[in-house]
């Protein structure tokens, strides 16, 4: 005997399109000033990343992933997201931390290679940026899984690359959130490139939406530069997860614009003309041509969101270059809650340590004095 046991398909969501059209009728409910306020985050977010990538250059930054091309999967997505909702990020979602309420000057920190800029505030509701690609799913789902046991009315959102698909965590965590219908969200930014790696050359799947179906819940693929698509979709996933109705996996389609970090070169692997292409399908320029067509913007109302945007930007970095340098010693301080007998003991040898290099160093500088 041979039957078919189901059949299944993939869903492709495109509301705003490249020329600022839109189709009204899948155009979920949006004010004027919500729509104001994606375009006024996705220019903070991409000021942020400019600043960054400059102060990088300066040396003033470590290494840094940009978020350039792909405002509308954070900001069309952190629009959803509830108060006590919980949010696991990888390494790009900048605009998630702002919309959240992250105090900025502690982003540039983090980046800057001070740790305590990830000492998330508790109304925050984010978790540390993850460097790892993928490490975090699991983490993701676990603390979805705890939300049901608890019985609490929250979900969880997790964002990732198209290259943490081809990890075993991904996996694993989409297995466990399938199984028992954990209330998460899975946002893949599929900007097309693991580092130097296309998509193509990462799986077979013609899209990576249709990889949820193997673990018994729902993929989406949506316009991941159509802020009004990934809106309507996160909205839809988180509203589900809340619910009971378990996980969802939402593929942004998207670009990434500029190179994989700062200590990599594009140009070495992919094609200008590529890089060109995408630039006219913006997320911001796009919702600039919606907004005009909608009369709900000007050319006074675009210096002031940039102008306002900027400043912001710079008070941040002045506030994160003038917080006085941590001592050594306090990296025991963050690794509990409350500091363990043997890390005291570590961190007090630490101090004698310190103490002891810097009375020889006194010491010489004496001798040289007296020569």
């Amino acid at each position: 005997m041979e039957k078919i046991i189901n059949k299944f398909q993939v869903k492709y969501l495109q509301i705003l399109d490249e020329n600022g059209k839109c189709d009204e009728k899948l155009k979920p409910k949006l004010t004027s000033a919500l729509i104001k306020q994606m375009y006024e985050y996705m220019i903070l977010t991409r000021v942020f990343d400019e600043k960054a990538l400059k102060l990088q250059r300066q040396g003033r930054l470590g290494t840094y992933a940009q978020t350039l091309g792909q405002e509308a999967c954070q900001i069309g997505s952190g629009l959803c997201i509830k108060n006590e909702d919980f949010v696991f990020p990888a390494f790009r979602e900048n605009g998630v931390y702002m919309l959240r309420g992250m105090p900025i000057e502690m982003l540039f920190e983090f980046w800057a290679g001070d740790e305590r800029g990830m000492q998330i505030p508790k109304n925050v509701n984010m978790f540390p940026i993850t460097i790892t690609v993928g490490a975090h799913l699991p983490h993701a789902v676990g603390t979805a899984m705890a939300f049901q046991y608890q019985k609490k009315r929250g979900a969880v959102i997790t964002y990732f690359g198209d290259g943490a698909t081809s990890e075993g965590d991904f996996h694993e965590a989409m297995n466990f959130a399938g199984t028992f219908k954990a209330p998460v969200v899975f946002i893949c930014q599929n900007n097309q490139w693991a580092i130097s790696v296309p998509v193509e050359e990462q799986t077979a799947s013609e899209t990576l939406a249709q990889k949820a179906i193997a673990y018994g819940f729902e993929g989406i693929k949506v316009d991941g530069n159509d802020v009004f698509a990934v809106y309507k979709a996160t909205q839809e996933a988180l509203k589900k997860a809340r619910s009971g109705k378990g996980p969802t996996l939402i593929e942004c389609f998207t670009y990434r614009m500029a190179d994989h970090t700062t200590s990599d070169d594009a140009k070495k692997y992919r094609k200008e003309s590529e890089v060109k292409k995408w630039a006219k399908r913006d997320p911001i320029s796009r919702l600039k041509k919606y907004m005009i067509k909608k009369k709900i913007f000007s050319e006074k109302y675009e210096k002031e969101v940039l102008a306002r945007a900027e400043k912001q930007i710079d008070v941040a970095v002045e506030k994160a270059e003038s917080i006085p340098r941590y001592k050594p010693e306090e990296i025991f301080n963050y690794m509990y809650e409350t500091l363990t007998p043997d890390l005291k003991e570590q961190q007090e040898k630490m101090k004698e340590d310190l103490d002891s290099g810097v009375k020889e160093e006194d010491k010489a500088e004496e001798v040289k004095e007296v020569k």
